[in-house]
């Protein structure tokens, strides 16, 4: 190779070494360009208002989740529609739906009722459901984390004296489940500070909502005893649905029409439902407390069964016993005892 061919040569090289290291340093210098969001605006000739995100029943309490802003066409907006810039969203949070709202559909305000206006509590209630009033301590009722729109079981703790010498039985038993608390003293909504956070207040009632026998029967309990809220989970009515299902207690529509079933799960998670819970004694927390009622002359001893047509409190003594007959009054009397 000549001299003129290796100065062509080296001087090539030389170039391309020079534009590598001049490409690499642009490449490095320069930062990637960033993605910017474009902003979101309304399309022409719109105007937001407030629409139900979800179906609103009768009787719905309005929470954060249940309403937003959607975009409506402004030849469509009604006066009576929530326009964004002249509504509180968060003001409407503890209202009740009056008439059924659609999803997708705008509220307008005749369709709630805001607590304290006449007839609130009513539209609260669902067809043919009582609203019921449970008075209540800071320890009965969740030490206050019991909030309008939750579902809670009522627990009624009693003393049972029985006839005999010994101590009274301790009993606590679930008598009601799945019932809808409406309001926690006259507040229907969850209290909120100025953050939004949630703010956990005492109260000294509860108003739930209950079905005619139930509310009846939630009347003679708090006479009995003393009664107390147990919170339930989201995720309980589910199950206890599809053990309605085997049971045969509900059911399920056989044509497979997905709105029939729809609306069939909404009424069953909605029910209140009467006892049903299981109960517990004094023994089952202690071994020095009862487990049955004391009966009549046995001390401490275990309860006896009443013996019918024997008279108010009698009990059926152990072992043979003779029945004794006096014109219309019977007597159990113990074979080898006197009368």
């Amino acid at each position: 190779m000549d001299a003129r061919k290796l100065i062509l040569l080296v001087g090539a090289l030389f170039v391309a070494a020079i534009t590598a290291f001049m490409a690499r340093s642009l490449m490095a210098g320069s930062s990637a360009p960033a993605a910017e969001a474009a902003p979101v605006t309304a399309p022409a000739n719109t105007t937001e208002v407030l629409v139900a995100t979800r179906a609103l029943p009768v009787g719905t309490i309005l929470d954060a989740e249940a309403v937003k802003f959607v975009a409506w066409p402004k030849e469509l907006v009604e006066g009576a529609y929530y326009v964004k810039g002249q509504t509180d969203a968060a003001k409407l949070q503890g209202t009740v739906v009056r008439f059924a709202i659609p999803a997708g559909q705008p509220l307008t305000q005749g369709a709630v009722v805001k607590p304290g206006d006449r007839g609130f509590l009513a539209a609260a209630l669902g067809a043919g459901m009582r609203a019921v009033t449970v008075p209540v301590s800071a320890q009965s009722a969740v030490a206050g984390f019991v909030f309008p729109g939750d579902r809670v079981d009522l627990i009624l703790t009693q003393s049972v004296a029985g006839g005999g010498d010994g101590p009274p039985l301790k009993a606590s038993e679930t008598v009601m489940r799945n019932l809808r608390v409406l309001a926690t003293d006259q507040r229907t909504d969850k209290g909120v500070d100025d953050k939004g956070n949630t703010v956990v207040t005492n109260y000294s009632t509860v108003t739930v909502e209950a079905t005619p026998k139930i509310a009846e029967k939630i009347a003679v309990a708090q006479t009995v005893g003393t009664l107390s809220l147990s919170l339930r989970s989201i995720a309980d009515n589910q199950g206890e649905l599809e053990e309605a299902i085997a049971n045969g207690d509900v059911n399920v529509p056989a044509n497979g029409d997905a709105k029939a079933e729809k609306e069939m799960l909404a009424r069953v998670a909605a029910r209140p439902q009467d006892a049903g819970g299981g109960f517990a004694t004094g023994a089952d927390v202690s071994r020095f407390q009862r487990r049955t009622v004391p009966g009549k002359n046995e001390g401490d001893g275990p309860a006896a069964a009443p013996v019918a047509a024997s008279g108010v409190g009698a009990v059926r003594p152990q072992g043979p016993v003779v029945v004794v007959s006096r014109g219309n009054a019977e007597t159990v009397v113990p074979l080898g005892g006197k009368n």
